[in-house]
């Protein structure tokens, strides 16, 4: 009785703060749905659909004790049913084979690879002697033409090349970041290359979404032209969106200074926009005392600071990032119409379920996660802080503390996440965001929209000016303190229940409500253990055979100085290591640990002579003979079965971790549903052969 009782009183304090429980529950089950190694049926889907409709029948009609136990379970059920029902609308044709031939389809995405080449995304596509249904609704294709581009690429633009097409790739290590997923969500159905030049076919017909596509580029190209350089390059990546302009010298002082948000339009950006706007609205009502006196200024201010959002929104390009802002500033604005507090940890809530309902695939990406923990962060600190009556200081000094304590908060929160997902922490990113966020607010904002008004008449050239002198002392921030010794630091990537585990922790100490809360720390704390202990593969294979590498007492030694080079630098990073391919290589010592063979071409395969039990051979071309070798070979026909391969060490030896056994048979992976009764059989025969190595 007393234990009831308990329980029932602690429910009881939560009222009032259980709908920041509802995302969290969505999660959960978006969660589920995209940590499952098989595909669900629609049968599955629609009974855990029930499920959750009748936890939310008996929640109506149980003790308010009892009911948000219910509550939680219907959305879990319901983040489930999203993310499948997601992922069964966006289902299209894959390429499951190697293309080389013409591809012919309208541009509707333009933006710059890694290596910096111009990336074209087409849709409407046309391929030589393939069937249209059997044709991706997207391909992506980089340019890498010698003899120019041909036609000038341009939004809507019909072209015609002749390319190398492919399926997505897999995760370069199993438990890696999975593309093959991230290209289903957005449609591509291949990738590739060409070496050709475009020719144009014809320009498409009207389309509202190519329309402002186009006016989109031709305002990137403008102010590229009125201010050249990298400087014109941020001023494009912070108006339209289009990052292209920007060199990759410049990207890595940004991200080596942890600065790299301020190019994206994330929440930054659509906060301060529609603050500034709100706040210029309020103003000008202010001066009108008719106005000011009888008409509700606030809420026309908010109504206006929402019109900017949205033509924002529109000319950005609209992509998941921005999306996720403007639904964030929309519920904020929304709040101040309906006499609701704009910044609450309620109004955060109420945006991620927007988000997830719109986009679940969001929850998976760094974008997502990083940008939901430094506002519930932000929202959480500084209410504890007017909960707590706490004093900023004299009014001069309250708005300099409210910037660090900002930067402070937000770079904390968000750091764990950055370095999961890119292995990196940049030592001196507090400094540089101090330095960089408040320009951000006071002139480059401002000065973007100073541009946009005097664009009717010619003078925007006046706010590009301006917007030019804050963005070049914030590419100058990042070089300095880049250039700082010791600005960047790596670590190693975490397990897979690092990231999880530290964020319902952290959620638990915000939305709790009693001292039951900090148990949450507890969460935190074995979180960064299991981090901390985590252990790397001993051994990599990468899934065309074309990389190996191999731990060692110095770190990583590959196989090859050159070539499959994005392969390598993504095992690296995920070892927590910043040196190059090169160095890497120079560890490579045959015979150092499980001996291993690594043949890289045609001639090196035609020039094996054998192998003895216990070795492990990986060729990227098929081998001669191999099943009938003593030795595990890992050639092309298995490699396609089984993705990127890893080998753990556990007590009793190697063990084989696939990426197929870590991402399952989804339909985005392209696996066939049961692996083949030789594949089977290799490596049950190999087992030993590993173990005793």
């Amino acid at each position: 009785m007393g234990h009831g009782l308990g329980f029932r009183h602690v429910m009881l304090i939560q009222r009032g703060h259980l709908f920041g429980w509802c995302p969290v529950g969505m999660a959960c089950g978006i969660a589920l749905f995209f940590g499952l190694r098989f595909e669900p049926s629609v049968a599955l889907i629609l009974s855990v659909g029930s499920v959750g409709a009748g936890a939310a029948f008996v929640s109506r009609r149980i003790g308010e004790a009892m009911s948000p136990i219910f509550v939680f379970l219907t959305m879990i059920a319901l983040g489930f049913v999203l993310a499948g029902w997601r992922a069964h609308s966006v289902a299209g044709p894959v390429l499951d084979w190697r293309y080389y031939g013409p591809v012919e389809g309208r541009i509707v995405g333009m933006d710059r690879s890694a290596s910096d080449a111009v990336r074209l995304t087409l849709d409407h596509v046309k391929l030589d002697r393939v069937a249209p249904s059997e044709t991706p609704r997207r391909v992506r294709i980089s340019l890498h033409s010698k003899s120019g581009l041909g036609v000038v690429p341009e939004p809507g633009l019909r072209v015609m090349t002749t390319a190398h097409l492919g399926p997505p790739g897999g995760p370069v290590e199993p438990g890696g970041f999975d593309f093959q997923r991230h290209a289903w969500f957005a449609e591509l159905g291949a990738v590739g290359y060409t070496r050709v030049p475009l020719l144009a076919i014809s320009m498409a017909e009207f389309d509202l979404r190519q329309t402002v596509f186009r006016i989109r580029m031709s305002v990137s190209t403008h102010v590229r032209a009125i201010l050249p350089g990298d400087v014109g390059g941020f001023a494009a990546a912070v108006t339209t969106g289009d990052r292209s302009g920007i060199s990759q010298d410049a990207l890595q002082d940004l991200r080596a200074s942890n600065t790299a948000h301020l190019l994206a339009i994330s929440g930054l950006h659509m906060g301060l926009l529609s603050g500034f706007v709100f706040g210029l609205l309020r103003l000008l009502f202010a001066l009108i005392p008719h106005v000011a006196l009888y008409w509700p200024a606030r809420k026309m201010a908010a109504v206006g600071a929402l019109i900017a959002a949205s033509v924002y929104l529109a000319l950005s390009g609209g992509n998941v990032a921005t999306e996720r802002a403007f639904v964030m500033v929309a519920v904020a604005l929304c709040a101040v119409l309906v006499n609701r507090r704009a910044l609450s940890l309620r109004a955060v809530a109420m945006a991620a379920l927007i988000v997830l309902t719109l986009r679940p695939e969001a929850l998976m990406g760094p974008g997502f996660q990083m940008s939901f923990a430094a506002t519930t962060a932000l929202v959480a600190v500084f209410g504890w802080i007017r909960d707590l009556d706490w004093s900023l200081g004299p009014k001069w000094l309250q708005p300099v503390l409210g910037v660090v304590i900002s930067s402070a908060v937000a770079g904390l929160a968000t750091a764990p996440i950055g370095a999961a997902h890119f292995n990196t922490m940049a030592h001196y990113g507090l400094i540089a965001n101090l330095a960089s966020v408040p320009l951000m607010g006071t002139l480059v904002i401002p000065a973007a929209v100073l541009a946009l008004v005097l664009a009717p008449v010619g003078l925007d050239g006046i706010g590009l000016w301006l917007m030019g002198l804050g963005l070049r002392w914030i590419l100058w921030v990042a070089d300095t303190v880049s250039g700082l010794e010791g600005a960047q630091g790596y670590v190693a990537g975490p397990g897979p229940a690092v990231l999880p585990l530290m964020a319902l922790g952290m959620l638990f100490v915000i939305l709790w409500q009693g001292r039951v809360r900090f148990a949450g720390g507890a969460a935190v704390a074995l979180a960064f253990l299991l981090w901390q202990t985590g252990s790397r593969p001993q051994v990599l294979v990468a899934d065309t055979g074309g990389i190996v590498g191999l731990m060692t007492d110095e770190g990583r030694a590959l196989s090859k100085a050159k070539g499959a080079g994005f392969v390598a630098r993504n095992w690296l990073e995920n070892d927590g290591e910043g040196i190059g391919q090169e160095d890497a290589a120079a560890r490579w010592k045959e015979g150092s640990g499980p001996r291993i063979v690594h043949l890289s071409g045609k001639r090196a395969a035609a020039g094996f002579t054998g192998c003895a039990k216990g070795d492990i051979v990986v060729s990227n071309t098929e081998l001669v003979d191999a099943a009938n070798l003593p030795c595990l070979v890992l050639s092309p026909p298995i490699l396609r079965r089984t993705g990127a391969i890893a080998f753990v060490e556990t007590g009793g030896g190697l063990r084989i971790r696939t990426a197929r056994d870590v991402a399952g048979d989804r339909m985005w992976s392209g696996w066939t549903k049961t692996p083949p009764p030789e594949l089977t059989r290799l490596f049950e025969n190999n087992w030993a052969v590993a173990a005793n190595k």
